[in-house]
């Protein structure tokens, strides 16, 4: 394939990834999205391979990302065209990625002659973790969470992860090169022992995801009649983020969540939940603010869950602030206080803020937070909550540390004003179906300007509300079962397999008169 058809491929094959993703939620289409990125890669040496992957992750990462833009140039004094080339220059990182994976798939290909069914999917889920966790971790976009809509094919991710699903999809798209474009030339010059291995992996792919969808059938189909029940409520109070911390707008602010409440007390809930940062105010317990809160949730009986902001008192004597979940009990009473552990960066804090002190943060109307570090479980019998604020949910090894301490109900605040009408709020909904398929625990979700909503133990969403909307919406959720997840007990080993695999592959490249017998083989 000449340089141009295989810049053509590369970019639909970006094209594609985005398609899978919300808001085009066309998910059937990630399972072929990367067959052109393969057929492009096709007797392509190492170096034209790694920019033709670059190529696909600039286009799918930009096509994806690109709402980075809002919440860089509408929430900081950073210019329009500064902020372009910063969301050029992260998205320019993240393909990287991709061109890595590409780079690998070609040298291996062409050295082993593995299937692509087998190199791929590892190669790419290794490249995942790597992403996850690298530089404090990004792992947005993963592949496997453009199925968040396809339910049958997610429920083996209480066993995998979301790892396990990006490696069903990627495998699937290797196996459809392998059988349409790849092995009908390399066939003819295998011996016979190389074609009944290459029939031997597809069957074997075939029965994995044959079994796959059996189990993922099983599941959803499984009764949950003796599970506990909580009744919650979320209040999205769509508070423009210019207005947050706007000292004249804080009495209308708390009025608001206040008349929403009223109205959603009336359905009995258990508790119900304000979204991240939905207090205008710091919150101590002899402010005059807390305590009309306080005296207000006397009034109402219910548990409330509210994201606020909490100051501490540091070694040094002065005031160290938290991003927090305030859990308040119906007598009016401070439960349990949780204090964001993760937090993200050049938005809540600067990473090497002593060697970079020129870098501007994006949340500019609040001072850097202090990181908590207690994974805190909030006791509401039957309930135990874990309130994961905002950027947390996407974190699944976070997650389910809160799980493994018996959280049994997720509640995720999170204020998501900064992404505006772009493809970031459903994006970052999305991600929660993995966390409650994970851990088999339900997931409650209060958005500032949405998306609100509620998602069960199966990953079936029971009810959204829109964006940029006020929204109260009142749900009974059957709470996780006392029996852990395997992904809960075991966390990512799927994972590290993939990662064995990769090392042993690119093992065989770089010595390669180890493989000499294994290359006859095929």
């Amino acid at each position: 394939m000449d340089n141009r058809a295989s810049i053509f491929f590369s970019i639909i094959a970006g094209v594609l990834l985005v398609a899978g993703f919300p808001p085009f939620d066309l998910y059937p289409l990630t399972w072929i999205a990367l067959i052109p990125l393969f057929m492009a890669l096709r007797d392509k040496g190492a170096k034209a391979s790694f920019y033709i992957g670059s190529l696909t992750g600039l286009v799918f990462f930009t096509g994806a990302l690109y709402w980075v833009f809002h919440s860089i140039y509408y929430y900081s004094s950073i210019p329009a065209v500064l902020s372009v080339f910063i969301v050029l220059l992260l998205c320019l990182f993240l393909s990287l990625y991709i061109g890595l994976f590409s780079m690998l798939f070609a040298l291996i290909s062409d050295r082993s002659r593995m299937p692509a069914l087998f190199i791929a999917p590892v190669l790419w889920v290794t490249l995942e973790v790597v992403r996850s966790y690298a530089f404090t971790g990004f792992p947005w976009l993963l592949l496997g969470y453009s199925q968040y809509k396809f339910l049958p094919i997610i429920q083996i991710a209480d066993i995998t992860g979301i790892y396990g699903v990006s490696f069903l999809v990627v495998a699937f798209n290797g196996a459809v090169f392998d059988i349409a474009v790849s092995w009908p030339k390399k066939i003819r010059r295998m011996p016979l022992l190389g074609k009944s291995h290459i029939t031997a992996g597809v069957v074997i792919y075939g029965l994995l995801l044959a079994a796959s969808l059996i189990y993922g059938f099983w599941e959803l189909n499984k009764s949950q009649d003796k599970a506990k029940t909580i009744t919650a409520s979320v209040i999205q109070g769509n508070i423009g983020q210019d207005r947050k911390w706007d000292a004249a707008s804080s009495k209308e602010i708390v009025d608001i969540y206040k008349r929403l409440s009223l109205e959603v007390a009336a359905e009995s809930p258990d508790l119900i939940v304000w979204p991240e940062a939905a207090l205008p105010f710091v919150f101590s317990k002899g402010s005059s603010s807390a305590i009309d809160l306080l005296d207000f949730q006397k009034g109402i009986g219910i548990h409330l869950l509210t994201g606020g902001i909490t100051e501490n008192k540091s070694e040094t004597g002065g005031s160290e602030f938290a991003n927090s979940a305030i859990l308040i009990s119906p007598k009016g009473e401070v439960v349990s206080v949780y204090d964001k552990i993760h937090l993200v960066p050049f938005g809540e804090y600067v990473p090497l803020a002593r060697f970079f002190p020129f870098i501007k943060k994006l949340v500019i109307d609040i001072g850097d937070f202090r990181s908590g570090e207690v994974y805190t479980v909030m006791e509401m019998p039957p309930a135990k909550i874990a309130s994961l604020i905002c950027y947390e949910i996407i974190f699944p090894g976070l997650t389910r540390k809160f799980v493994n301490k018996g959280a049994n109900v997720l509640v995720t605040i999170t204020n998501d004003a900064w992404f505006g009408k772009t493809p970031a709020p459903y994006q970052h909904f999305s991600m929660a179906v993995f966390r409650a398929v994970e851990n088999r625990v339900p997931v409650v979700r209060a958005a500032n300007t949405g998306i609100s909503g509620f998602i069960d133990t199966r990953g079936r969403v029971m009810g959204s509300s829109g964006i940029f909307v006020q929204a109260k919406m009142t749900k009974e959720l059957s709470l996780g079962p006392d029996e852990k997840t395997f992904y809960t007990k075991f966390g990512d080993l799927f994972a590290f397999l993939c990662i064995i695999s990769s090392v042993i592959l690119i093992a065989n490249c770089l010595f390669p008169e180890r493989k000499g017998k294994y290359k006859e083989g095929y």
